[in-house]
């Protein structure tokens, strides 16, 4: 960590709002005017809603992510958190990866710590639940999926076989309609390769609680979603929810009881708790309140925006609805952290700040090779798209949201090189514990009984012996 008489920007948290806020401040701000310092458990941003694109082998992992340090290279990258902030004095707290925990004084601050999965006590959950929040997760189920089907292949016990072919995923919004229909594309391509296993030995099950799948694109194309999906022989079920899953023994609300190896959960998000240790002023559901200029409410040098904000929808409010909130996502994170990016420096500079105001272009989702819906938005005029040309749409908008032109066009060549090359269905799900292997060769060898050392209390007793046999 460098030190400075600058002023200090510090920013927590390095994803889409993270990243872009402090990307708009180092191209707005004067030479030396200020040090902008990002801190991050990770030393990468996740494009999000390429995760199921990643899981299903789409998208190589590393195009999926952004390395922080080579984006903003004159930016100060910490790797590690910020686990408290005194407001008082100005200066947060920030625990490495490794060493003890430091303070570290700032005269600005970015929160941008981003969304947690929103999870509940369900019994088995922590222990069976694969998340898709992180390109880890993403990678950890692509391989489980492939492994599961190995296992299938390769077991001639029947309940194993059920149990390894059994997929559960709860949550209908994006992350979880788009990652069961991308896996279910990859599981279906998989299964040409495989002597024992077939797509008609295979059980996907999609549950949600509400009763509607894709909220975002409007009933009528969730509607369709669901029908698609239910047509390629997925099993959903709305208004239901899962009461348990410990040892991998699924059992819905409905009285609906699976067996299964694999249970992904994407049933929403919910703002970072470590907001709680921040001493901001909180929302009702834990985000920090803002005001429309993203600054946080009773401060003056305090920014937030992204999914771990309450940030008031000007266009809802204009349009009558006085509640209305920014919905956490990336159509509106890309935008509040470019307003955040300048309002900084305007309050820098001592100018007026800029207030938030954006009117909702759509949604888009992919439910797999050559499949999708969305609505786009056209002033009070809505275009439903479906199949096809909205799978293109989807592609179309992410591939040019995603940062960087690095990274836009290596997403574009694997779609290209995919085009023309069959899908890769090989697990690697020993790259979990890549260390296994090794230690079974380099362990020592357990030593033949007539080899064990004789330990001095066994010797002393066995002279004592050999003494009263004389």
């Amino acid at each position: 960590m460098s030190t400075t008489e600058r002023p200090r920007i510090l920013v927590v948290g390095g994803g889409y709002v993270g990243l872009y806020a402090a990307r708009r401040i180092q191209k707005k701000m004067r030479y030396g005017e200020a040090t902008v310092t990002v801190v991050d458990p990770r030393s990468y941003m996740t494009y999000q809603p390429f995760l199921p694109e990643a899981a299903a082998g789409n998208i190589s992992p590393r195009h999926v992510v952004v390395p922080l340090r080579r984006v903003l290279p004159k930016a100060e990258v910490l790797t590690g958190r910020v686990t408290t902030i005194d407001q008082d004095r100005k200066v947060a707290t920030v625990a490495p990866l490794v060493g003890e925990a430091y303070e570290l004084p700032f005269d600005y601050l970015i929160v941008a710590l981003g969304a947690v999965s929103r999870t509940f006590p369900i019994p088995g959950l922590a222990e069976q639940g694969i998340g898709m929040k992180g390109i880890e997760e993403a990678i950890g189920l692509r391989n489980h999926v492939l492994e599961q089907l190995d296992k299938a292949d390769s077991t001639t016990d029947e309940e194993i076989r059920r149990k390894a072919l059994t997929f559960v995923f709860v949550g209908g919004g994006f992350a979880g309609a788009e990652t069961i229909g991308e896996v279910e594309d990859m599981a279906r391509d998989a299964a040409k390769y495989y002597r024992n296993v077939s797509r008609e030995d295979m059980r996907f099950i999609l549950v949600d609680a509400a009763d509607k799948i894709l909220p975002e694109v409007g009933p009528k194309l969730g509607q369709y979603g669901k029908e698609h999906l239910e047509g390629r022989g997925v099993e959903v079920y709305l208004s239901t929810s899962m009461d348990s899953c410990v040892d991998g023994h699924v059992v819905l609300k409905n009285g609906l009881e699976v067996d299964s190896n694999t249970i992904v959960w994407t049933a929403g998000v919910k703002p970072n708790p470590a907001l709680a240790r921040f001493g901001l002023p909180l929302g009702p559901r834990g985000h920090v309140d803002a005001q429309p200029t993203l600054q946080v409410t009773g401060t003056d040098y305090i920014w937030a925006a992204g999914d771990n904000a309450q940030v008031p929808d000007l266009v809802g409010r204009k349009a009558g609805n006085e509640n209305a909130w920014c919905p956490p996502n990336a159509q509106h994170a890309l935008r509040q952290a470019k307003v955040l990016g300048d309002n900084v420096v305007s309050g820098m500079r001592g100018f007026p700040q800029k207030e938030y105001s954006h009117a909702n272009k759509g949604a888009v989702a992919g439910l797999g090779l050559h499949k999708g819906v969305a609505m786009i938005v056209m002033g009070k005029m809505k275009i439903k798209l479906k199949g096809r040309l909205a799978w293109y749409m989807h592609r179309g908008y992410h591939g040019m949201a995603m940062p960087t032109w690095n990274r836009k066009i290596r997403v574009f060549a694997d779609w290209t090189l995919a085009a023309f090359l069959k899908r890769e269905v090989v697990s690697l799900g020993a790259i979990q514990s890549p260390r296994d292997e090794f230690y079974e060769a380099a362990k020592p060898a357990p030593l033949p009984a007539a080899a064990k050392p004789v330990t001095a209390e066994k010797a002393g007793s066995e002279k004592a012996e050999k003494a009263k046999a004389s």
